[in-house]
């Protein structure tokens, strides 16, 4: 058995020209199971805030794990690396939390660039890609360089799962400080959303939660632990899947607090930025590591602790 990969591109109508609207992508499957589909130069509305995103993305039960453009949150795409505050511009999509306003349409609704890839390789059943972007505001200036690492190191068809790894580094461009914060540092409780975020699909609402430090259910939401699982049934076939989320040592902040929800679906971020500002200095490079295991039927703890140690 063995991993394949499909990459899709779009073509340029000529050169230094916009890139024409589409879906590239990056297809990895194990066997005839697609693991996911890494949408890099998405055609979406301004509003959504474009960005990179996983969709779909599978256990090698082939269940779906993850939801695209949900009505609720039309922005809410998959798994995809987000800011909802950054210095008073939206990396996240939708409106922007304003204390004593709500949520407000602002012309803020920047755009995660793909520039380019550096490498993209499978060797030995394992799959690495390095990728360059530009995080645009949407009055079009350029605040942040990023090169984004994406591995598939494991895949256990007897244990059943497999792993997904991202890489993170920013470095701030602007020439001058940002801020990085989220609804919560804006006035809004509970609501800290941010960094590498993943929506589930509708039949994981009311899934069961469980971290290192302990926590169950919705009193993991802004607590702190080195990791955090999510498993939920799907609908059809009644599976259960579980999606474990690993914070790294060396990441900001570690261990990561979180935000989660169960209801009225189900998702969760590793959000750095919860309850607290992040100031990031000029030319700062912010690096995080992340690791997600995707898993067939429900795991407990010790099988988590047991994949965060492979």
């Amino acid at each position: 058995m063995s991993l394949s990969l499909t990459h899709t591109c779009n073509e340029k109508t000529a050169p230094h020209s916009h890139r024409t609207p589409g879906f590239a992508s990056l297809e990895l499957k194990w066997e005839a199971v697609t693991l996911f589909r890494y949408i890099y130069d998405p055609d979406m509305p301004q509003s959504e805030s474009p960005k990179p995103f996983f969709h779909p993305v599978n256990t090698l039960a082939g269940d779906l794990i993850t939801n695209y453009r949900p009505h609720d949150h039309v922005w809410h795409k998959g798994i995809q690396m987000t800011i909802a505050h950054l210095h008073g511009q939206n990396f996240w999509g939708g409106g922007s939390y304003v204390h004593g306003r709500g949520y407000v349409d602002l012309p803020n609704n920047g755009t995660q660039r793909h520039d380019g890839w550096d490498s993209i390789e499978i060797e030995d059943n394992r799959f690495a890609a390095a990728e360059r972007l530009s995080w645009i505001t949407q009055a079009g200036e350029h605040w942040i360089d990023e090169t984004r690492d994406i591995a598939v190191e494991i895949v256990d068809p007897e244990a059943g799962y497999w792993t997904l790894d991202f890489t993170t580094s920013l470095r701030n461009v602007r020439g001058k400080p940002l801020h990085i914060g989220s609804p919560t540092t804006s006035g809004r409780p509970l609501a800290g959303y941010g960094g590498l975020f993943w929506r589930g699909p509708r039949s994981f609402d009311n899934g069961e939660i469980i971290t290192a430090a302990g926590h169950e259910g919705a009193d993991a939401m802004g607590q702190a632990a080195p990791w955090l699982a999510y498993t939920g049934r799907h609908d059809g076939n009644g599976n259960a899947s579980t999606l474990a989320f690993l914070d790294h040592p060396a990441n900001l902040r570690y261990p990561n607090k979180w935000f989660i929800r169960q209801t009225p679906y189900a998702c969760a971020s590793f959000a750095f930025m919860f309850d607290e500002v992040y100031e990031f200095e000029v030319e700062e490079t912010i690096t995080q590591r992340y690791r997600l295991v995707i898993a067939n039927g429900g795991w407990d703890a010790a099988q988590v602790e047991d994949a965060a140690e492979a």
